[in-house]
């Protein structure tokens, strides 16, 4: 037997399996079909028990979305919007949703298709072996009787009608379960996946939400910007000037009071210098200028308080430069999630893993502490995911209590 021929087996056995699935699935929709035409007769005496009707049918449709995400290779999301409640006007709402009518109609379509297909598919793989084993045993049946679709009353008939039944049989099953299957999928994701509309609407309300959040962490970030240079900068300079005012006073009087005055002075304006260059690396760190996303997150990784293993991979710097907010955003994260490790985590290592795609940045960051990580609690994780949101980019976090932290942020780069 060829490889050819083992894969086209492999591919029916797999399809067969999926659609022998279905039967959990269509034969409940099959069933339901009764009671659903004598719910849409009586659909005003019930309308506000709707709701509670709705949640099997959209626990059947999710089953059925799962399996058929398996077979195509994708997964197929769910349209529907959170439930606002059990009453009528929740009721009307359903019935106005054409996610409902969709449902329904993949019920009702699935009820009368997948049960058929289910038994063709099983049925199959016996009557191929059953129908070659005619020829040995056809003449101790009794007379007339009927073996898959064929009278055998004859040698001749014995020894040729059962190996084209076989043949037929086999190519039903190398090419018409698998694209049953198929098609049983593809059926699912065109009534049962998101239309373009709420797809659109999903979308919109998404870039609504992060809208709001960039304009959030801008605004938090300029107030930490002005309150740095107030607070510090500001303050530092006024007291470099008093201190030279005092100085210029004392200079005829007392030239070594006014010579202190003067060191003193210079010192502050050092400190307001080096302070001012913190607010600026807070905005946009000189050293990815100077050195690269890949220097920069190797001089973190350098200064860390616990051993950190970092990993930029070969292909950080073959797309050439990302986008200067979405390195800044980048040089934040690990910053941040770093401070976390050594202030919260009681991690003895950590990794840092940055892979650089066209279109995307991803990040990767865990730890071997103790987990438990809440972004509710001000450990810094809710700052990264809005500063990670305002750039349209997601943020994934998998702590749990004693296996450690995962921090795993995708930023989007462009084209």
């Amino acid at each position: 037997m060829t490889s050819a021929v083992k894969r086209a087996f492999g591919r029916s056995a797999h399809a067969t399996g999926h659609l022998a699935g279905g039967l959990r699935t269509a034969v409940p929709a099959l069933l339901g079909l009764a009671p659903l035409a004598a719910f849409l007769v009586l659909i005003v005496l019930v309308l506000p028990w709707l709701p509670a009707a709705v949640k099997p049918l959209r626990a059947l449709a999710n089953a059925e979305r799962r399996r058929a995400g398996r077979i195509l290779g994708r997964e197929i999301p769910e349209p529907y919007g959170p439930m606002r409640g059990e009453g009528a006007g929740e009721a009307r709402r359903l019935v106005r949703s054409p996610d409902t009518w969709r449902d329904v109609a993949w019920m009702v379509v699935h009820g009368l298709t997948g049960l058929q297909a289910a038994v063709l598919a099983v049925a199959i793989w016996p009557a191929i072996p059953y129908t070659l084993s005619l020829p040995l045993w056809w003449w101790a049946a009794p007379d007339g009787s009927t073996s898959a679709f064929i009278t055998l009353d004859s040698w001749p008939k014995a020894l040729t009608m059962p190996f084209l039944q076989g043949a037929f049989d086999l190519a039903l099953l190398l090419w018409l379960v698998p694209r049953l299957a198929r098609w049983q999928a593809r059926l699912a994701e065109a009534l049962l996946g998101p239309t373009r509309r709420t797809s659109l609407a999903e979308r919109v309300e998404e870039l609504t939400e992060t809208r709001a959040e960039a304009l959030e962490a801008h605004g938090a970030e300029l107030r930490r910007i002005e309150r740095d240079l107030h607070d510090g900068t500001q303050a530092q300079l006024v007291a470099a000037a008093l201190r030279l005012g005092l100085a210029d006073r004392r200079f005829d009087v007392d030239p070594g009071a006014a010579r202190a005055l003067f060191l003193e002075a210079r010192d502050g304006v050092e400190e307001a210098l080096t302070h001012l260059r913190t607010v600026i690396r807070g905005i946009y760190p000189p050293i990815l200028s100077d050195r690269g996303l890949a220097g920069a997150l190797r001089a973190l990784a350098a200064t860390a308080q616990i051993p950190i293993e970092l990993d930029t991979g070969a292909d950080l710097d073959a797309e050439g430069r990302a986008p200067a907010a979405v390195e800044a955003a980048a040089y934040f994260v690990v910053a941040e999630a770093l401070t976390n490790i050594a202030r919260h985590s009681g991690a003895r290592h950590g990794w840092v893993a940055v892979r650089r795609e066209p279109a995307r940045l991803t990040i990767t960051v865990r730890d071997d502490g103790k987990g438990g990580a809440d972004p509710g609690r001000g450990s810094g994780l809710d700052g990264i995911r809005r500063r990670v949101a305002a750039l349209d980019g997601a943020t994934r976090i998998d702590s749990p209590d004693g296996g450690g932290t995962t921090l795993e942020v995708d930023l989007p780069c462009g084209s």
